[in-house]
C-alpha cells in the first residue's frame, strides 16, 4: 500500500515558525539577576534540600549549563546516586564531606569539588551546622544531546555499586579503527584520573590587566578533567570597576562577597545596569558586553564567574570563524576602564565565604 508524508506546508515554513516560536519562548525566561531570596528550599529523596538558580527545574530553563544550591542538615548523609553529566561544587557555609567514587572529601566555605560524569557521589555533615553549596552541571547540554541520565543507589556502600561504564582498552593499528579506540581510551583515562578539590585555604589571587586580581578554581590549567564547565574566582577593588568584555555561550557570577552593578548591553554603550549584592547569581547572556563595578568604596568584592568554555565554545569557535568570541576593547580603552589597579590596596585571602 503506497504511503505519502507530508506536513501539509513546506519544511520552509515549519522551520520558521519552529524557529520564531523557540526563540519567543526562550526570550520569556530570560533573567538578568537571580535573587538569592527568590531562590526557594525543597525537600528531596536524597535528604537534602535543593533550589535552583537557573535551570529547567526551577522554570529557568538554561541550554548549556544549570546553577543549583544544596542544603545538607547536621548528622545528616545523603543518598547516592550518579549521572551522564559532570558537575562542579562551590561550598557556600557549613563543613561537611563529599564521597566521589568511595574516595572521601573534606571541604568547608569557599572549597570547590569536580564530580566527574558517571561517578558515584554522596555529601554528608558531620558538623553543627547547615552545610550549603552551589552546583554548576552541564547537564542542560546533555539534555540537549538525549544524552542526560540518572541512576540511584540509595545507601549501598560504594563497593556494592556498579563501576563507571567500561570502555576498550587502547589498540595497536593505524587504522581508522584503531586510532579511534586509541584516542577514545586516552581520553578517559585523563579524565578518569583528574583533580577533583580545590581548598580555600591554598588559593592565591593574581592581578590582571583589567582591574581585577583572579585565581582558578576549577579548570584544566591546574589539572581538572571535566566536560567544559571552568570556574574561576575575581575580585574587584573598592569602587572600582571591571573593564568591559563579552563573550556566546551563558556565564553566571555567584556573588561571594560585595555589593554592585552589573553593565549588559548590545553595544559598548547601549545597555542597562543590573544592581547585585551577595548571594545573587548574576545571569550574562549571549554577546552582551558587560562590565561588573564594585559599589563598596571601602571594601573588595569577590565574584564566581562559571562558563562552558572548553568544549562548547571552542566548537562554536570553530563553527563560526571568523567571528571573533571573546572581544574586549582595545588595550587603550581597556587600561581607561581598569584605571590604576597598581594602587588598590587587597586584603590577604584569609576569611572564608559565609551564607547570605
Amino acid at each position: 500500500m503506497a504511503t505519502k508524508t507530508t506536513t501539509a506546508v513546506t519544511h520552509y515554513h515549519v522551520q520558521k515558525k519552529r524557529r520564531a516560536d523557540f526563540l519567543e519562548q526562550w526570550r520569556q525566561y530570560r533573567n538578568t539577576v537571580v535573587r538569592v531570596g527568590d531562590v526557594e528550599m525543597h525537600d528531596t529523596a536524597r535528604g537534602m534540600r535543593r533550589g535552583v538558580y537557573v535551570g529547567a527545574d526551577g522554570d529557568r530553563p538554561t541550554r548549556s549549563m544549570d546553577a543549583l544550591v544544596h542544603e545538607i542538615d547536621p548528622g545528616a548523609t545523603s543518598t547516592v546516586h550518579r549521572h551522564s553529566w559532570d558537575a562542579m561544587l562551590f561550598v557556600v557555609g557549613g563543613w561537611g564531606w563529599t564521597e566521589i567514587d568511595g574516595e572521601r572529601i573534606e571541604w568547608g566555605p569557599g572549597d570547590s569539588l569536580h564530580l566527574p560524569a558517571w561517578a558515584w557521589h554522596r555529601h554528608g555533615n558531620d558538623g553543627s551546622e547547615v552545610g550549603r553549596f552551589l552546583s554548576f552541571s552541564s547537564e542542560p547540554l546533555l539534555e540537549t544531546m538525549g544524552m542526560a541520565f540518572m541512576e540511584e543507589g540509595g545507601d549501598a556502600p560504594f563497593d556494592q555499586l556498579a563501576p563507571r561504564p567500561p570502555y576498550a582498552p587502547q589498540i595497536d593499528g593505524n587504522d581508522p579503527y584503531a586510532r579511534r579506540i586509541r584516542r577514545l581510551a586516552k581520553d578517559q583515562d585523563a579524565r578518569r584520573s583528574g583533580r577533583l578539590h580545590t581548598s580555600w585555604d591554598s588559593l592565591e589571587l593574581l592581578q590582571t590587566p583589567r582591574g581585577t586580581r583572579t585565581t582558578f578554581l576549577l579548570d584544566r590549567a591546574i589539572g581538572y578533567q571535566a566536560s567544559g564547565i571552568t570556574m574561576a574566582m575575581f575580585e574587584i577593588g573598592p569602587g572600582r570597576g571591571q573593564s568591559m568584555h563579552r563573550h556566546p555561550g551563558e556565564a553566571w557570577l555567584y556573588v561571594v562577597e560585595g555589593k554592585g552593578h552589573t553593565f549588559l548591553g548590545t553595544e559598548p554603550d547601549k545597555g542597562e545596569d543590573h544592581p547585585w549584592e551577595k548571594g545573587d547569581i548574576i545571569v550574562v547572556d549571549h554577546f552582551l558586553w558587560h562590565q561588573h563595578f564594585n559599589d563598596d568604596p571601602e571594601k573588595t568584592a569577590k565574584v564566581v564567574r562559571i562558563h562552558m568554555f572548553d568544549s562548547l565554545l571552542e566548537t562554536m569557535r570553530v563553527l563560526m570563524d571568523p567571528m571573533v568570541l571573546f572581544e574586549e576593547p582595545p588595550d587603550a580603552i581597556r587600561d581607561q576602564q581598569a584605571g590604576d589597579y597598581s594602587s588598590i590596596e587587597w586584603p590577604p585571602v584569609l576569611e572564608r565565604p559565609t551564607w547570605p
